[in-house]
């Protein structure tokens, strides 16, 4: 099955037919920073670009009409995905993080005011922290930290009575890039609205790995990003709900964002595009697009599976590895394919600078997450973060390396 999976990727193609010497046999777990593209994503942006390239929303001539059918087909793609009430409350955007930072600048600047309160977690991803740290510099407003438990990194029930009726915002991310939580973001949502916050949700890491049902949630806004999961890099979406997007001022101004302009003044144009200054990324619209079909058409059931079975088995062989360090939960199969790991007396650069001679790729660093690592003591990690197009065997050689750090690094135990 994961090899049906591994022919329908380019780069996987090539590795396991040998036909790819620049990459070498290449182990790739690094998914978490970005995931790798399918034919079907790569064939749907050249199909567009081919034969329908024309500026969106502008023309009235055919191929402009049909750029912009494939553009808003797209915005209905993931409205679906997420389940949305409608395509309106889609806005598309670059990434997670403009569509985090696009409510904190309309929506936060609108509403926050001196003396409220904007409730975060420490395990966030700093595109979930800068734009509150901003807003509440910027408005008087008291930014405060959920913690997790060290060990178990989950948020102890007893952090959430922090959200109190001084809380405006609820931000945090449904599944942490580090630690590899999934969050309950239908109970901290329920906490948040009755206290008359608005609950936010980063949900880069989640949408990739677990289905997401914003109305099932409750979220008023969920961010994400297309290339998180097989789609392409530069566009990403933001939900709200629907009389809140209508409520906020637009975040950027320009071209089709307007309906009428005088010289001194302008109105905008409806939800979702008083959002979407200027000429869109259509053709990458339709890349999101396909890479959700293809999601899809793996299923979520056949993901959370593979993903958890894959890291349970790296975390367990892990564990079995003497003066390793798993950060956060030590159990695998909850971590949504992330694994994040020292190992004592090796720096986690030198960790993935030698596997790097062996041709796997993980990530080494912070992590975007940089008060996670203080608050843990952990200035940085190495992170494995697998998917479904990843193997058994890639992991059996990766444990083997793994094995073999502390021995290459100089040590003799």
């Amino acid at each position: 099955m994961v090899n049906k999976f591994r022919a329908d990727f380019p780069l996987f193609k090539a590795i396991d037919e040998h036909a790819d010497a620049e990459n070498n046999g290449l182990l790739y777990f690094d998914t978490a920073a970005t995931a790798q593209r399918p034919f079907i994503v790569l064939h749907a942006m050249s199909h567009f670009y081919a034969t329908q390239n024309a500026n969106p929303l502008r023309g009235l001539y055919d191929l402009s009409e049909r750029a912009t059918k494939a553009y808003e087909d797209a915005r209905e793609a993931v409205a679906k995905f997420i389940n949305a009430k409608e395509s309106r409350e889609i806005v598309f955007t670059r990434n997670t993080s403009e569509s985090l930072n696009l409510v904190a600048y309309t929506w936060g600047m609108a509403n926050v005011q001196a003396g409220d309160e904007i409730v975060i977690s420490i395990m966030e991803h700093h595109s979930n922290i800068l734009p509150w740290q901003f807003l509440a510099q910027q408005k008087g407003a008291r930014l405060v930290f959920l913690n997790v438990d060290k060990e178990t990194g989950i948020i102890p029930e007893s952090e959430y009575a922090k959200i109190t009726p001084k809380t405006k915002i609820v931000s945090l991310t449904q599944t942490s890039n580090v630690l590899g939580t999934t969050n309950p973001i239908k109970h901290v949502a329920e906490i948040a609205h009755k206290n008359g916050a608005i609950m936010v949700v980063d949900g880069a890491q989640s949408s990739p790995h677990i289905p997401v049902d914003v109305q099932d949630l409750d979220a008023d806004f969920f961010a994400m990003s297309a290339h998180k999961l097989c789609g392409p890099m530069g566009i990403g979406a933001l939900y709200g709900k629907l009389h809140l997007l209508e409520s906020m001022p637009p975040f950027l101004r320009g071209g089709e964002m307007i309906e009428y302009v005088t010289t001194d003044s302008a109105t905008w144009a409806e939800v979702p595009h008083k959002f979407e200054a200027g000429t869109v990324s259509a053709g990458d619209a339709v890349g999101f697009a396909a890479a959700i079909r293809y999601i899809q058409s793996v299923g979520f059931d056949t993901i959370m599976k593979h993903d958890n079975a894959l890291a349970d088995m790296l975390a367990e062989g892990i564990k079995k590895l003497p003066h390793f360090n798993i950060v956060g939960g030590k159990d695998g199969s909850k971590r949504s394919g992330i694994v994040t790991f020292t190992i004592d007396g090796v720096h986690p650069h030198d960790i993935a600078s030698l596997l790097s001679d062996e041709h796997i790729a993980i990530r080494a660093g912070h992590h975007c997450a940089q008060p996670l690592g203080q608050y843990l003591g952990i200035q940085s990690s190495a992170r494995a973060s697998l998917y479904f197009y990843n193997t058994e065997e890639e992991i059996a050689t990766l444990l083997e390396k793994l094995a073999q750090i502390r021995k290459w690094s100089g040590y003799k135990d």
